[in-house]
């Protein structure tokens, strides 16, 4: 069973008498529906499980349809309560009104249903939750698989995870890379940029969003100001234009920009961003180099690994509500900066076994107090060691 962390955090919720609405939220093919469907096998009491990826499906009564199924169930147990699990709800317009009404008529009239919303989407799910359902629930979030699960899943080797990235339905498909290619853009790309963002929210510039994401992942690891972005795009429009669609595409767990750190907030954001992929299998697809021959080839074996580490902090860091950045005075740069609880670690990323020194990471702490500072990979923390890590453990 993997992601046995957040399924131990799942089944006890669902055990406890005090109900609250659990939403399960992440991007593609990371394993919503496989947990859901563990949950539904491991609890004792009875469940429903519905999902809303049918087009015919997305209406509110739909949802009025499922809940009905899952009070049924309610009544019958002989446990007293019952689970129903309603999967890509976030599609249903108006879904959250409704969820709201019946949660409250619930509540009110003391039936014991616990229900678990699935969605594909962390910022579309949280739109209607903040906006309807404040104090009725909990947000799981779901992230892409890490190191240590594609290696416990699929006896992935520290160099296949730096390529591949973590994606589980595309693992056994890595010894046809043209074919693992294909999947990566078209069922998981594509996929989420068209149903998942362009029919959930309004997209004024839909080839534009579009050749944003390629854009950032051309560029995943490097700081690129919106002026320059706009340079590369045609019929960009405005700064705000881009960084809407950057927000878009970060709540949908594929790219973001980290911003620079300034120790003030209105500098950060006036600062330009380092575009970062949330998952290496969307850089490496864009690449247009074999496994084997990036491997070979130091300059984009080190832009991957960099981005590897960088994916994996902000993975990390939706998880543990920690902070992530970058820094960089004139010719001086620190690759990234987490920040926990007021303590700042600045970590710099080397590909190869060379000394070299670290310019940025002194004259950063010239500027700021750090708790500590970390190299990963060359003469480092070995890459393996820390991605098999979580962020909190550096903190110790």
């Amino acid at each position: 069973m993997y992601r046995r962390p957040v399924f131990k955090t799942l089944f006890k919720r669902l055990c406890e008498p005090r109900r609250f609405i659990q939403v399960l939220a992440g991007p593609r093919q990371v394993g919503k529906t496989t947990l859901a469907q563990q949950l539904i096998k491991a609890l004792s009491h009875p469940t429903h499980f519905a999902s809303a990826d049918e087009p015919s499906s997305q209406t509110t009564l739909w949802i009025e349809q499922q809940w009905e199924i899952g009070r049924l169930r309610a009544r019958e147990s002989r446990q007293h309560h019952a689970l129903l699990v309603l999967d890509e709800a976030q599609k249903i317009p108006q879904w959250s009104d409704t969820v709201k009404r019946l949660w409250d008529e619930d509540t009110a009239t003391g039936i014991p249903l616990h229900v678990l919303v699935l969605g594909s989407s962390p910022l579309l799910v949280q739109k209607g939750l903040t906006e309807s359902l404040a104090g009725r629930f909990e947000l799981i979030p779901v992230t892409h698989w890490s190191f240590s699960e594609m290696r416990e899943a699929f006896d992935w080797t520290i160099d296949q995870y730096i390529y591949f990235g973590g994606y589980p339905g595309a693992a056994s498909l890595i010894e046809d890379e043209p074919r693992w290619t294909r999947y990566i853009l078209d069922s998981l790309v594509e996929t989420t940029i068209s149903r998942d963002i362009l029919l959930m929210t309004q997209v004024n510039k839909p080839a534009l969003l579009r050749r944003l994401f390629f854009l950032c992942c051309e560029y995943s690891g490097q700081i690129l100001s919106y002026q320059k972005m706009i340079g590369q795009l045609q019929d960009a429009g405005n700064t705000t234009t881009l960084a809407h669609y950057l927000e878009l595409l970060g709540g949908a767990g594929m790219v973001t920009s980290i911003p620079k750190y300034a120790g003030e907030e209105v500098r950060r954001r006036a600062s330009s961003p380092k575009l970062q992929v949330f998952n290496t299998a969307l850089l490496s697809t864009h690449i247009r180099k074999s496994y084997k021959q990036v491997r070979e080839d130091g300059q984009s074996w080190g832009r991957l690994v960099e981005s590897t580490v960088g994916a994996h902090l902000l993975n990390e860091a939706i998880r543990t509500n920690t902070h992530i950045y970058y820094w960089r005075n004139r010719n001086r740069e620190v690759d990234f900066i987490f920040e926990h609880d007021g303590k700042l670690i600045p970590l710099e990323v080397k590909s190869t076994a060379r000394k070299t020194s670290l310019p940025g990471m002194q004259e950063f702490k010239k500027h700021f107090k750090i708790h500590k500072s970390l190299l990963v990979g060359g003469q480092g923390i070995p890459l393996e060691e820390f991605l098999g890590a979580e962020i909190t453990y550096w903190y110790d």
